[in-house]
């Protein structure tokens, strides 16, 4: 604790706020003092006091109305309040708590008494405070790892176990509301040759270049773009329709291919290029996620086979034909 704490004495009698004033100042405080009401409020908002000894009785607002102000306001609610009072009835101090007093001393007071009830609750002040400090950090702290949990550390997109929970979500929420979900599942082609020629770290740096591509395009709240293992990538779309999903890949493939990402080692481009495979459902009781993701590994797997650098895509997941070619 500072040993300078700021305490604010109100009291509209000139003599209380001396005599307060010299054993406070004794005992190494910093003393503001004002004569009423409205001063003590306007003190306040000047610069906060880590506590407040507040008289009830004065003429322009009372101390209870002061206190209740002060709780009223989210920037001074935290202040400690302890009543200064010559009052002493069981529902004057009942009404002190009641708005918001930490305690009550009746006059006329003793010093010593007055020092021992504000070091504690300065102390229990300062002590609430660093409590609430720490589990503010707690609180950042977890949800950093929670954020970590989910994050692919080399590409900064969601990671395979973000994919699967997200993909469980949405697909209840398209079965829910019969909305269409569609799903793109990417792959860099000839990425060992790639490795082989220009090193791990070269491939490392052209994976986080391919995920960033990906999120320039991807941009609505409820797509998630997520690294699937490797090299692949994989995109959830809900709210997207086939036709959708399909420009949306062909978009990607451009824009990867814009970045002209030296390949020597590619039998078909000089450029770093994608093959996509795009799947499309609308949810239904007796379908599972699991089917969207073979059909769009499907359609992937076609686009490889035909020549790579393309898209492709299959229309339907529960019978699935050869799926079409979209270049």
């Amino acid at each position: 604790m500072n040993d300078k704490l700021d305490i604010l004495i109100v009291d509209d009698l000139p003599d209380n706020l001396r005599v307060l004033s010299v054993f406070l100042l004794e005992a190494n405080y910093q003393v503001r003092k004002a004569i009423s009401g409205e001063m003590a409020l306007k003190a306040v908002k000047a610069n906060l006091p880590d506590l407040i000894l507040l008289d009830i009785n004065m003429p322009d607002m009372s101390g209870y109305e002061v206190c209740k102000k002060l709780k009223e306001d989210p920037d001074t609610c935290d202040i400690p309040v302890i009543f200064l009072s010559a009052l002493n009835g069981v529902v004057d101090k009942v009404l002190a708590f009641d708005v918001g007093g930490v305690d009550y001393i009746q006059k006329p007071f003793q010093p010593q008494e007055v020092l021992a009830r504000v070091k504690t609750h300065l102390t229990i002040h300062w002590q609430k405070k660093q409590l609430e400090e720490q589990n503010i950090f707690l609180r950042n702290a977890n949800q950093e790892l929670e954020r970590l949990a989910i994050i692919d550390s080399l590409t900064q997109i969601a990671n395979r176990r973000r994919f699967d929970q997200y993909l469980e979500q949405q697909w209840k929420v398209c079965q829910r509301e019969q909305n269409s979900l569609s799903l793109i599942m990417g792959d860099v082609d000839f990425f060992k040759k790639y490795n082989d020629f220009y090193g791990h770290p070269e491939g490392d740096q052209c994976l986080a270049k391919i995920a960033q591509a990906m999120l320039y395009i991807v941009k609505r709240p409820r797509d998630l773009v997520a690294r699937y293992g490797g090299e692949e990538f994989v995109i959830i779309l809900p709210n997207t329709d086939l036709d959708g999903a399909i420009k949306i890949a062909q978009n990607i493939c451009k824009k990867v291919h814009s970045l002209k990402i030296a390949h020597s080692g590619s039998e078909i481009s000089q450029y770093v290029t994608l093959s996509l495979g795009v799947a499309n459902v609308i949810p239904k009781q007796q379908l599972v996620p699991e089917l969207l993701i073979k059909a769009a590994d499907k359609a992937l797997y076609h686009a490889k086979k035909i020549g790579r650098n393309r898209v492709c895509f299959t229309r339907k997941i529960m019978a699935i034909t050869k799926p079409n070619d979209e270049i």
